[in-house]
């Protein structure tokens, strides 16, 4: 298969110039939102990447992951189907699970709690119509984080679609989607069930979610938004295993020892009920000033029987985000301005109880912990002839928790972090129709989340500090002729104080400051438009290739009597090299060929374990097939195309070596989605 992907790729280069182009919009005029702050892509400062609808197609019914792994400086990881981190830029350094130092926003509304934590495995993909991800700071407009930002949109026009799907392992998914404009309203509803055994003992997975929006354009003034998301996700943990177990049986999940019971035994897992609700509204009250504010709300219910306790956790969120904005144009000038604020308050109980098989059994620790942050944010944009664009920023960031225990003794302390001015500066030339240089500078900083400062050891670290430092980067973005984009970055991020993540005997995390990190790297992007052939059989080609070329290192890193300064970062592989190949063969059946490879990298701090190097193969079929005013849309994914034994997320620098979390084998997904 390997040679077959090797030939099919020099035969489509081979008729790429040949063959009429298709006169689609160009890849550098995308329109990126950046929160409200709309530009084209090839003049935009930000290091941003943008995943649209051929993208988002090629994810299972369950994850995101595909389609971020396309991208170059972002990886999505699955440690076991329902646990995902998102690492941009090496930012999973810290993240045992879910998504830390990763700013999520869903349409106008905040998914990221008060302390930096996103629960981003709640989300359905099918929910996600197109995502925009912004890699390193961007502190003026989205606050103190060093790994980047992620906006996630769902739809904006009209459509009824019903999914059903199902596959290995026992997998079902089914979903319904209705948006639709009436009147001056636009309204979705969506409704999605998913449930699958997977591939490894202790890894079921069941996910509910609803999801409702309204928004009302009641003047031409004046736009009201409203949103509602429940989630209902239950997904058991088989946990890591060493690599000897894994090679013994790669299916099985963390097994006991004479000391301690294993996963399946205390039938570890996560379940996790949430409910968000806002609010937003936006008011022009001329062509030149507006004022945008939304308000929100959320809880969560929080339950992870794990191998040593049973922790109980509720969570509630209000979180606020307004700003005014003025634009002016100038005959060859146009100049905006926004001002504004961002907020939260996270509140959160924890109850940790001895785990009995999976039921809470007498009580360990009870505590409180409140978080607040917020910033205020002063952004310029400056377009000068439509050749140079500036985009400059500063915020002024705070973070503070107060903690209380109650059981089994009363003690409590506060922390408030020293208050940050982080600016960001960008600045973009356009020389032609299609070709921009950009330059930027930006400070970030990243405060411990709640899960860092009490962690699954009950103990609160006072001591943690937030990490920081400076990313200075250069690209480039050139049209090649009318069909072939390419994009190319350098950047440099110096990092104090990062926040590492340990593991003690009983595999209970802890995290602590590690020194300072020097993370250099490239990033390269390659992709084509749609090739409209002149050949009934072969009928279209598009191709996409990217690629992340990292040297990240460790530096004044003393752990105890060990100086790891000028090790490997953790976590982070050298090289990833993805690529996805669209065709089309009769005019309607569509084939995505992908590939993922990835090259090893250190497990723990002292680089004395590595991971071995993946590549990952997967392949779609698509086709659809038309019903009077009904289109049936068949698919057929082939999922580990080849078969390969890999890992698709390390527990790294674990306690007793158990680093493995093996990945599915090769699986399918047989689906139907129908279009009304």
């Amino acid at each position: 298969m390997k040679k077959l992907y090797f030939l099919l790729s020099l035969f489509s280069a081979s008729i790429l110039f040949s063959q009429q182009r298709d006169s689609a919009t160009l890849i550098s005029e995308v329109q990126i939102d950046a929160y409200k702050k709309p530009t084209a892509f090839v003049s935009s400062t930000k290091s941003v990447s943008v995943i649209a609808e051929d993208l988002l197609n090629q994810n299972t019914p369950e994850r995101l992951l595909e389609s971020f792994n396309q991208i170059a400086g972002a990886r999505m990881e699955e440690r076991s189907p329902g646990s995902y981190r998102i690492s941009l830029r090496g930012s999973t350094l810290r993240s045992p699970f879910g998504v830390r130092n990763v700013k999520v926003y869903l349409d106008d509304f905040i998914l990221s709690d008060a302390s930096g934590n996103t629960y981003f495995n709640i989300i359905s993909p099918e929910l996600i119509n197109r995502m925009e991800v912004y890699k390193g700071p961007e502190s003026g407009d989205y606050g103190a984080v060093t790994g980047g930002t992620v906006l996630l949109q769902t739809r904006n026009s009209d459509q009824i679609s019903a999914n059903l799907s199902t596959g290995s392992y026992g997998m079902f998914n089914q979903s319904f989607n209705v948006s639709k404009k009436i009147g001056r309203h636009f309204f979705e509803v969506f409704q999605n069930y998913y449930q699958t055994d997977s591939y490894r003992e202790q890894s079921k997975i069941q996910r509910k979610q609803i999801f409702l929006k309204d928004y009302f354009q009641y003047s031409e003034k004046g736009l009201l938004k409203a949103m509602m998301l429940y989630s209902d996700l239950h997904y058991q943990i088989p946990g890591g295993l060493t690599l000897e177990q894994m090679q013994l049986n790669r299916k099985q999940a963390r097994p006991s020892t004479a000391m301690m019971p294993g996963a399946k035994d205390q039938n570890a897992g996560i379940r996790n009920k949430m409910i968000l609700a806002g609010l937003s509204h936006e008011f022009h009250f001329n062509q030149d000033f507006s004022h945008f504010i939304l308000v929100q709300g959320s809880y969560v219910d929080f339950e992870n029987p794990f191998i040593t306790n049973f922790e109980n956790r509720f969570e509630s969120n209000w979180e606020i985000r307004t700003h005014f904005n003025y634009e002016k144009k100038f005959n060859a000038i146009s100049l905006a301005y926004r001002l504004g604020f961002e907020g939260g308050i996270n509140n959160i109980i924890v109850k940790n109880f001895d785990n009995n098989r999976g039921v809470a059994g007498n009580p360990q620790n009870f505590d409180h912990l409140k978080n607040i942050s917020g910033f205020y944010f002063f952004s310029q944009k400056l377009n000068v002839g439509e050749k140079l664009f500036t985009d400059i920023s500063i915020s002024l960031n705070s973070n503070s928790y107060d903690w209380e225990r109650t059981y089994p003794r009363t003690e409590n302390g506060n922390v408030h972090f020293k208050n940050q001015w982080l600016p960001n500066v960008g600045l973009t030339y356009l020389f032609a129709k299609g070709f921009s240089l950009r330059g930027k500078l930006g400070k970030g900083n990243s405060a411990p989340t709640n899960e860092e400062i009490r962690s699954s050891n009950q103990q609160f670290n006072a001591s943690l500090r937030p990490e920081y430092g400076w990313n200075k980067e250069i690209g480039v973005r050139k049209q090649l002729g009318n069909s072939i984009f390419l994009e190319a970055a350098y950047f440099d991020f110096r990092m104090k104080d990062a926040i590492v993540r340990r593991q003690n005997e009983a595999g209970q995390e802890y995290f602590v400051n590690s020194g300072e990190t020097a993370q250099k790297g490239v990033e390269v992007l390659l992709e084509s438009k749609i090739f409209t052939l002149k050949n009934d059989i072969f009928s279209s080609f598009k191709f996409r290739f990217s690629g992340s070329f990292y040297d990240f290192k460790f530096r004044n890193y003393q752990q105890n009597e060990n100086d790891f300064s000028g090790n490997n970062l953790t976590g982070v592989p050298k090289t990833t090299i993805n690529s996805l190949l669209n065709f089309t063969f009769f005019r309607k059946l569509a084939v995505d060929y992908s590939h993922f490879y990835t090259s090893k990298f250190p497990l723990n701090d002292g680089n004395s374990v590595w991971s071995d190097p993946s590549c990952v193969g997967n392949i779609q079929f698509r086709f659809p097939v038309d019903l009077d005013k009904t289109r049936l849309n068949l698919s057929l994914q082939i999922q580990n195309l080849y078969n390969t034994d890999y890992v698709s997320g390390f527990d790294i620098n674990a306690f007793g070596n158990r680093y493995y979390n093996p990945a599915a084998k090769r699986n399918f997904i047989l689906g139907v989605r129908v279009d009304f």
